[in-house]
């Protein structure tokens, strides 16, 4: 994807979007595996610590859009600029949501942190790790312009659905057995569905990304081409 343009400032507007972007990711990527780490570790300071970030992935998020929209009406770009902007807004508005569910994540860790363990839930902490990856694994697609890890991002979604479908038939379960569970059981299936919904966010990058590099879209192209 060129990016040289005969006025030198704009080039240098378009890789601050891009440092934005990337700076944002930086700090959803960190939320994500504090409150991961909190939940596991059952420590409320750094569940806190998770919460306070989010003010800081909003105002990144407003920067953006406010760097986007001015170079939508200084600059009126083209083909890949434009894709690359609009694209941008659009990614930030995924990492803002990412980095909500990991402070919500983080909130239901302190309150977990306060009760006894239900018993070890392997299934959690794997999620995390994935939902971890593919953010990891978006974030660097989208510094290196790289189709294949854009794809083998886009593909790990079906696991963390997987992985959810079986956690929940499993919290179930203990609700059943003991309602007692209630409550804490409560909070792990929100857990797990906000960890579905992070690899859900992270797909819709994956495909935004897809389309700032190529102009189409994933979903759209012949499943051999996609594999």
């Amino acid at each position: 994807m060129p990016n040289d343009h005969t006025v030198k400032s704009y080039d240098q507007q378009i890789n601050l979007l891009t440092r934005k972007i990337i700076e944002m990711g930086g700090v959803v990527e960190q939320q994500l595996a504090a409150a991961i780490d909190a939940l596991t570790n059952r420590n409320m300071d750094l569940a806190a610590r998770v919460i306070e970030q989010d003010d800081r992935v909003d105002d990144l998020e407003e920067e953006i859009d406010t760097l986007a929209i001015r170079l939508f009406a200084t600059r009126q770009p083209m083909a890949v600029d434009l894709r690359l902007i609009a694209m941008a807004m659009k990614v930030s508005n995924d990492l803002e949501r990412i980095g909500d569910y990991a402070a919500n994540i983080a909130k239901a860790a302190a309150r977990l942190a306060k009760v006894p363990p239900l018993k070890p839930l392997y299934t959690i902490p794997r999620m995390g790790q994935i939902a971890q990856e593919m953010v990891k694994g978006v974030l660097d697609a989208y510094v290196d312009r790289d189709t294949q890890k854009v794809l083998a991002v886009w593909h790990r979604d079906d696991e963390v659905d997987e992985m959810y479908n079986s956690l929940f038939r499993e919290l179930v379960t203990y609700m059943l057995e003991d309602p007692r569970n209630i409550s804490t059981c409560i909070d792990l299936l929100f857990v797990a569905k906000h960890l579905e919904r992070i690899g859900d966010h992270t797909t819709n990058i994956a495909e935004k990304i897809h389309y700032m590099i190529h102009g189409e879209r994933i979903n759209r192209l012949p499943r051999a081409a996609s594999a």
